[in-house]
């Protein structure tokens, strides 16, 4: 058939295109556009792939040098790569039980009706056959192992479960009719959502329970409860930690509240004290000031008196003096006028009249 009548084979050829492998060379494994499953080792393409359920190539990038990358990084730092591949096969497993309750209602419409009794111990049956198939694939694997104690053992189990398997088939060979224990019941596997027969032969039954296709859906079955523990434990851890930085926030504020309280108690007590210091000044300078004006005033009173009283001494020595002065000032006057009248006029040759003493009228005379 050709491609093009295939989308599985086209999808296949557009992720082997040199264009895909220059991507897958030039990208880091924390891009989008690589699966997060391949780089946990737990994408169903990877797993199922060869089986009767093979998903093909994956759509994202799948790369083993991205995956070694990936865990040495991982060493050193979270990515929460878990969050994606837990979403990836929570979806798958989705699917798959989906697919199993579609498969179980196709039974039930198909194969006759059954009373509940009777659907009890056809269903004894079926567990009893899962324990048998189980366990020879388990004793396989050891015996592939080199481990042929163990595997012998595991066969010794295998032995026990078969004559258990036999009388539930003879406890349900007696509650149906002959012609319907002939018939093929089916019942779908919970696990992998194949159909088994009620009848199927131990070799059938290892095929199924050891194959590939039912081991791989155990697997990825394990790695989502595991997937799911993780991301538990890092939503816990987070939120943990959220919580520790919300402390841790809410202590820093506290201390920054009281810091600030103590710093305004601080400036408070300052003010008060500058305050306090303030009066005390105002109070002494009043004192100062009050006890400067009284003694000014009272030098100013001292001074006052001071100048009343040099200005009555100064008063009272002018006033001596002047009547000190008063009698030679009299007798000067009167010498003064007795002068005068000594004095007499004369005229001289020349017409000239002149005041002359009497001494020196005398003296001329002669």
């Amino acid at each position: 058939m050709p491609d093009y009548f295939n989308p599985q084979g086209s999808i296949r050829k557009a992720l082997h295109s040199p264009s895909r492998d220059r991507t897958r060379q030039q990208i880091k494994f924390s891009d989008e556009r690589v699966c997060k499953s391949h780089l946990l080792s737990c994408c169903p393409h990877d797993i199922l792939s060869g089986t009767r359920m093979d998903l093909g190539e994956c759509m994202k990038v799948h790369d083993l040098a991205l995956r070694a990358d990936f865990e040495i990084a991982s060493k050193q730092q979270v990515f929460f790569f878990e969050l994606d591949a837990m979403d990836h096969l929570q979806s798958f497993i989705a699917d798959c039980n989906r697919r199993t309750d579609i498969a179980k209602r196709r039974l039930a419409d198909t194969q006759e009706e059954i009373s509940a009794e009777v659907a009890a111990k056809a269903e004894k049956v079926h567990e009893l056959n899962e324990e048998i198939g189980k366990l020879l694939a388990k004793a396989e694997q050891l015996g592939a192992e080199g481990n042929v104690e163990e595997s012998q053992k595991v066969m010794d189990e295998v032995e026990q479960t078969r004559i258990r398997k036999r009388e539930a088939e003879e406890i349900y060979r007696s509650s149906m009719p002959a012609s319907s224990f002939q018939q093929q019941k089916l019942r779908v596997c919970e696990v992998c959502s194949a159909y088994l027969g009620l009848h199927d032969n131990d070799r059938r039954l290892a095929d199924h329970f050891g194959g590939k296709l039912h081991l791989g859906f155990i697997e990825i079955r394990d790695k989502l409860d595991e997937l799911k523990k993780v991301v538990s434990e890092m939503q816990e851890k987070r939120n943990q930690d959220r919580l520790k930085r919300r402390e841790d926030r809410d202590k820093e504020e506290r201390d920054k509240l009281k810091r600030r309280s103590r710093s305004r108690e601080k400036r408070r007590q300052r003010s008060s004290s500058r305050d306090r210091k303030r009066k005390t000044r105002s109070k002494s300078r009043e004192k100062h000031h009050h006890h400067r004006s009284r003694s000014d005033s009272h030098s100013q009173s001292l001074s006052h008196q001071r100048t009343r009283d040099r200005s009555k001494e100064r008063s009272s020595k002018s006033k001596f003096s002047r009547e000190k002065e008063r009698p030679s000032r009299d007798q000067d006057h009167s010498r003064d006028k007795e002068r005068r009248h000594k004095k007499c006029s004369y005229e001289t040759p020349n017409g000239k009249s002149e005041e002359r003493s009497a001494e020196e009228q005398k003296a001329g005379e002669i």
